[in-house]
């Protein structure tokens, strides 16, 4: 506990580093969002007002493989995605594009969208596939969004418990 503020100032610590982890959240809808930043920024934050002794070489080196594990799941679940039904680089890239941009030209329904669109404009200009196989691979591209943000929600979930065990146990 704090000595100077007593539980109040615990309990508003708790709520700062617990803000960290919700904007982390954000991140699987946002992905201007840094996700593992936030994360990051929660350990840290807790280590600055309480202690960072409950932090081992190996508590560092088990959310390490977890970030990494993040990244590679975001890559990976829109690169199958898009693959499996068909894409190529170009739709990789065009998903990836509007993912970026669908939020803000389409607010809320652009991150579902932008993906897709993004997909389906990129297979239609620059390998002039048909909208038939155009529209598969752009539903690729979603499916591979969305499974991309369940499994960074999976692994964002194991990364704050690993943390709530280390420091309270």
């Amino acid at each position: 506990m704090t000595r100077i503020g007593g539980k109040r100032l615990d309990i508003l610590y708790w709520i700062i580093v617990a803000a960290m982890f919700v904007i982390a959240f954000a991140g699987l809808v946002f992905p201007i969002i840094p996700s593992v930043v936030f994360i990051i920024a929660g350990f840290v934050l807790y280590g600055f007002f309480f202690t960072f002794a409950h932090y081992s070489y190996m508590f560092w080196i088990v959310e390490g493989i977890f970030t990494a594990a993040l990244f590679a799941a975001d890559y990976a679940a829109n690169l199958l995605g898009v693959k499996r039904f068909g894409g190529s680089r170009a739709a990789v890239w065009g998903s990836t594009a509007g993912l970026l941009i669908g939020p803000f030209v389409i607010p809320v329904a652009g991150i579902i969208l932008g993906p897709f669109i993004g997909a389906l404009l990129g297979e239609m200009l620059v390998h002039k596939k048909d909208i038939k196989t155009a529209l598969k691979i752009g539903a690729g591209s979603l499916i591979g969004f969305l499974t991309g943000a369940l499994a960074k929600s999976v692994i964002q979930l194991i990364m704050i418990g690993y943390f709530l065990y280390t420091v309270l146990h």
